[in-house]
């Protein structure tokens, strides 16, 4: 297809949904730090979202089918990486996820989401044919236990769930059997309920590390005031006060007196529902679900069913963080550190949303029809 073609077959709904989502996430983190008079996190925020805007377009003009043909390379640089966090990494708060390149942090484990969107999505398509076998099965699960296994040993579980629940919502998408999914679901959930009764009655248990089972417990007493409470119980007040409309823009009391430490991170939802209330926080939650609904549409007119694996892929990634995040911020669910898609502070998580965004753009302008 000609490159002229190509151009206006963009996606210009999606970009402008993400512009909007980094837009307010930008606003917002301005407002989350403003008691201090610091202005470099949106400054930060400015530049790592124009670098994303440049990986985004490297990613988007690189034919996704030339990219799944160097899988395995990508998969092999996604496996250095995570063992590179082991030799190289930065501890911060009991978890050594980090790596410094010329003077800016990197989470691997983000970079690690969007490989394995592509390399799962090329697995599964190479085998879709054959996926009810028990061969094909096994491979696409080896393939997935390495990342899984690394990410998870930094400790960081929830992004290796995230890793996993990417890979089950594209075999889901794929040829195999419906019973497989319904089974592998029953007993993924049988193992859940199991460990998290054992892990909740055995403080000594050693199946996760303590300062999660901190987080699982404070979620389980809901009226305890420690340390890992503490952030969820004020953001939930943030949240509370900010009422149908809000307090207005930097008028938040518990954001911009610094009651809730580290908001701009994974708890700037509490700054958009305390400062601009319910409608707010509503719009956003609406901004995001109007994204992945897009991104479905993508999907069922992408050119083949590797295509449809990548869009999925991503989409279900965008929708997880999105929930974990806001039942974290609500109290629903134990803190994770998932940051919520665009908005959140942080360049790998912006990064990884961006190029994955242009592996869905890269799938749309490829279509044989032009959207609407």
């Amino acid at each position: 297809m000609h490159i002229k073609e190509l151009v206006k077959r963009i996606d210009l709904w999606l970009i402008l949904l993400m512009l909007i989502l980094v837009g307010v996430g930008i606003v917002a983190i301005n407002s989350a730090t403003a008691y201090s008079g610091d202005t470099s996190y949106v400054q930060k925020q400015i530049v790592f979202f124009i670098m994303g805007l440049v990986l985004m377009l490297i990613v988007m003009s690189i034919d996704y089918h030339l990219l799944a043909n160097w899988y395995l390379i990508i998969y092999a640089g996604i496996i250095i990486l995570l063992i590179s966090v082991f030799f190289l990494g930065k501890n911060i708060n009991g978890a050594t996820r980090w790596i410094e390149i010329a003077g800016v942090q990197i989470q691997p484990s983000e970079f690690a989401k969007i490989g394995m969107i592509l390399c799962g999505a090329t697995i599964i398509n190479k085998y879709n044919n054959r996926i009810n076998q028990l061969w094909p099965i096994l491979i696409i699960g080896a393939f997935e236990f390495i990342p899984f296994i690394l990410v998870n040993k930094q400790p960081n579980l929830s992004t290796s769930i995230v890793i996993v629940v990417i890979l089950v919502i594209q075999l889901f998408m794929s040829k195999i059997d419906f019973k497989y999914i319904i089974t592998a679901t029953v007993v993924s959930l049988l193992v859940v309920v199991i460990a998290f009764v054992y892990i909740v009655k055995n403080p000594d248990q050693k199946l996760i590390q303590d300062y999660q089972r901190n987080r699982i417990m404070s979620l389980v007493n809901g009226g305890d005031a420690s340390a890992d409470k503490y952030q969820t119980q004020r953001a939930v007040q943030a949240i509370g006060s900010g009422g149908l409309q809000g307090k207005g823009l930097y008028q938040g009391s518990i954001s911009q007196l610094n009651y809730l430490p580290e908001s701009h991170n994974d708890f700037i939802m509490a700054v958009i529902g305390e400062e601009f209330g319910f409608i707010g926080a509503v719009s956003v939650v609406v901004l995001l679900l109007a994204f992945i609904l897009r991104g479905i549409w993508i999907a069922r007119g992408a050119p083949d069913d590797l295509g449809r694996f990548i869009v999925v892929g991503y989409m279900g990634m965008i929708a997880m963080q999105g929930f974990v995040n806001m039942g974290v911020v609500t109290d629903l669910l134990p803190n994770t550190g998932i940051p919520i898609p665009f908005i959140s502070y942080g360049g790998s998580s912006l990064w990884t949303n961006m190029m994955g965004l242009g592996l869905v753009l890269n799938v749309a302008m490829r279509r044989e029809e032009k959207m609407f």
